[in-house]
């Protein structure tokens, strides 16, 4: 055992023994250099600036399709990539948007066109996939939709559901659905 122990540590006395040239004479100042630069720019990321990160349609008739254009600018320090956009739903369709990289100082924009569907205030999220240092960047638009007076009614034609008097049963038997029989 004391063998074992007295070898072991005749080994770790060369390994370490073995390494004495001066490690500064190993670094290479291109390097170090190249690094320095590197990490002072790694927080220079684009900054995306918006004309405006909400639209408001007003109000709108149900089914009436509407679009706007939301114009961005690049206040950031490095050039800008827009490498996605999408919607929160289907009825919102984004598009036109420049994939090429946007140089600090320049701007663009892309349009967003809504179907008009739906019903009361509407709000539809419209979400950019960049190189920002948060990864996304949102704008939003919403709209008052009110029903078409000219669209069809819906089945009932706003009748007043009939009600069966008390006592009345409906019977379940095939072919006789719907029948009344007392």
């Amino acid at each position: 055992m004391k063998k074992v122990i007295l070898g072991l540590s005749a080994l770790c006395l060369v390994a370490f023994t073995s390494c004495k040239d001066d490690a500064k004479s190993k670094v290479n100042e291109e390097n170090v250099a190249a690094a320095a630069e590197r990490d002072a720019t790694a927080g220079n990321f684009p900054t995306i600036s918006f004309e405006e990160v909400e639209h408001d349609f007003g109000t709108i008739m149900d089914g009436t399709p509407v679009e706007t254009v939301f114009k961005y600018t690049n206040t950031g320090n490095s050039p800008l990539v827009v490498s996605n956009i999408k919607s929160s739903c289907g009825c919102t369709v984004p598009q036109d948007w420049n994939k090429d990289p946007i140089a600090p100082g320049e701007s663009a924009q892309f349009t967003v066109k809504f179907n008009g569907k739906g019903a009361n205030q509407v709000s539809k999220t419209i979400t950019l996939t960049t190189n920002t240092e948060s990864g996304t960047e949102t704008v939003k638009i919403k709209a008052f939709i009110e029903p078409d007076p000219n669209a069809p009614k819906a089945a009932n034609n706003g009748a007043t559901p009939v009600m069966q008097p008390a006592g009345t049963q409906t019977s379940t038997q095939p072919g006789h659905e719907g029948h009344n029989h007392n």
